[in-house]
Order: structure tokens, then sequence, then C-alpha cells
């Protein structure tokens, strides 16, 4: 590993990083108000995107890099022109929105809130071609979700449905068409912090407090591997052109003591995807790794912390050349 480049553009914990599907662009969210966007290339900030007025809990881009959406605590899911910066929709919402995402098309967003101050879980759906349902604020689908909340969602293969993971551990597939639940699954003993699919989308791979990451099939559903670490993960990522998973996690923020070391000891985590085995790590947070994603072209992947910086590292000539003994 070379000298990561270091992107410090956030006042508070990074809650979330996301490529947009060229990769040129990276995309970090905060317990801050500010949405930031930058060149992956070499870490120049390209733009914030402000209108929130609490911690942003999720963000995506559609597939084209047109629109931004975000999720925030301040009860709302905001939809953003991503090249001007501008807030194109306003959805107020009556919780915290923790999980927004567009469809494979771009058409449809997805967002979930929190069960808080007497209000349960949501999904909303809303279909951006209709201006009526964004300027009434009228989701052509809301689910409600009452056992256990959401903590985090993704869309599945074509848009057809979206995959929940819950506080509970359990993961359930919701049809994007009727809401009903198509297939539930509890293979984490305690929440799911993170869903990221493959790169061809036929998998996913959850992170959970149950101290696991673990793979999926993303239609059925089936549990396929296991990555076991000692701590909670708290964020997982697929790289899209070699057999390997990326893990982020370290104790929750509570649990965490200072010390005054010069280089952080929080660890990203290589596992073999088919061997479930650990084959290497890389220090440099100085908190907890709260998300972590592979850059679409798999030589370089970012991890944003705790500690509230996101690192992008470029991979050196080994990792590629590296054969897996089993």
């Amino acid at each position: 590993m070379g000298i990561p480049i270091l992107l410090q553009g956030h006042e508070r914990s990074i809650t979330q990083i996301k490529y947009n599907r060229e990769g040129d662009l990276l995309f970090t969210v905060a317990k801050d108000p500010i949405v930031n966007v930058w060149y992956s290339v070499n870490g120049e900030r390209l733009g914030t995107y402000m209108g929130h007025t609490g911690a942003v809990w999720c963000v995506d881009a559609d597939w084209d890099t047109k629109h931004v959406l975000t999720g925030s605590a301040d009860n709302s899911c905001r939809l953003w022109d991503c090249e001007t910066g501008k807030q194109l929709a306003l959805l107020k919402t009556n919780s915290a929105v923790r999980t927004c995402g567009f469809d494979f098309g771009g058409n449809i967003i997805m967002f979930s809130t929190d069960k808080q101050m007497g209000y349960q879980c949501f999904v909303s759906f809303f279909d951006l071609r209709d201006p009526s349902q964004i300027d009434n604020n009228e989701p052509y689908m809301k689910i409600p979700c009452n056992d256990s909340k959401i903590t985090s969602a993704v869309w599945g293969p074509l848009g057809e449905c979206i995959i929940a993971g819950h506080e509970s551990g359990e993961l359930n597939q919701y049809s994007a068409k009727s809401g009903e639940v198509l297939v539930n699954v509890k293979e984490h003993s305690r929440q799911i912090n993170d869903i990221q699919l493959s790169r061809d989308m036929t998998m996913f791979v959850t992170a959970s407090k149950d101290n696991t990451a673990k793979l999926f099939d993303s239609t059925t559903l089936e549990h396929q591997k296991t990555f076991r670490t000692e701590r909670p993960v708290n964020s997982a990522a697929l790289s899209p052109n070699y057999d390997h998973v990326v893990l982020g996690g370290g104790q929750e923020a509570m649990d965490v003591t200072t010390t005054s070391t010069r280089i952080g000891k929080f660890e990203a985590r290589f596992f073999h995807l088919a061997f479930e085995e650990e084959f290497g790590r890389v220090k440099g947070h100085f908190g907890p790794i709260n998300s972590v994603a592979f850059h679409p072209d798999g030589k370089s992947y970012s991890s944003g912390g705790e500690d509230g910086y996101v690192r992008i590292h470029y991979f050196d000539p080994q990792y590629f050349e590296f054969e897996f003994e089993a």
C-alpha cells in the first residue's frame, strides 16, 4: 500500500461513503449536515450539497450520476442535482431517514425511516417520473415494518425488490411492486449495519454487530459464506474483480479509549471470498471504520471512520499478483 489520500471534509464521524458507477466520484456523508463529493483519483473536493440540518445517515448516486439522494436525522430525504448541487426535492418524514437508494434505472427511490418518538419504521417508494408524488409527499407505496427496525437496505437485482437488514439480525426481501415480504432469513444474531451488492448484483455481503460479515445470494437470500472477526463489523464490501471482501469495524464509539499514537490502530481487514480466510490488514484510522467501499475498477478502496477522515487506498502490485494458497 502506498500513502493513502486523506479526505478532510467533515467535522464529525463518517456515516457512509459511496462511489458512483464509473468510480470517478466519491460521495461522503457524516454526523454533520455536510454532503461532500470528491474526485476519487486525487482526493480533490468537487463540491458540497448544502441543506440538511442534522446528521446525514445515507447517500446514493443514480446510474448515470445525474442525481444524488441523501437521508438525514433532520427528518428528510433530499434529491440533488449532482453537477450543480441544487436541491431538487425535499421529502419530509416523521423520523430520521436511515437508508436510501435509487433503483437500477434511477427513476424510483426508496428510503427507510427510524422507529422513534412514537413513529414506526417505514420503507417509502417514490417514482421520480411522477412529480405529484414529490409535490404532495405521497409515496406510491409505504411498507410498515412493525417488528424490528431497518438498519440497512439496498435495491435487489433489476429493481424488483429491496433487501433490508434489521436491528434483530433478520434479512427481508420486500417486493417493490406489492410491498409483501418475499423472503425472510435470520443468519445474524445481532443488528445488520451494512449491506452491499456485488458488481453484477448476484450476491451481497452483510456486516453485523455479531462480529461477522456474511455472503448471500441476492435472489434466494441463501447464506453462502461467513467472515469472522472479534469486533462488531460496521461495513463490508465486495471487490468487483477479485474474490476479495473488505471489512471495517472496531469497538463501538463509546468503548473507544483515546490513545495518542501516530498511526491509527483501526484496521480494514481483507478476506478471501471462497476460503473465508483473512489475508491482509490495513491500519490507519484513529477510531472504528464505519464505511468501506471498493472502487468499481477494483484497484483501490476507501474507508470512512469515526475519526471523521476518509482514506482512499490504492493497492500496490503485490495485491494483484497475490494467489491464495489454500
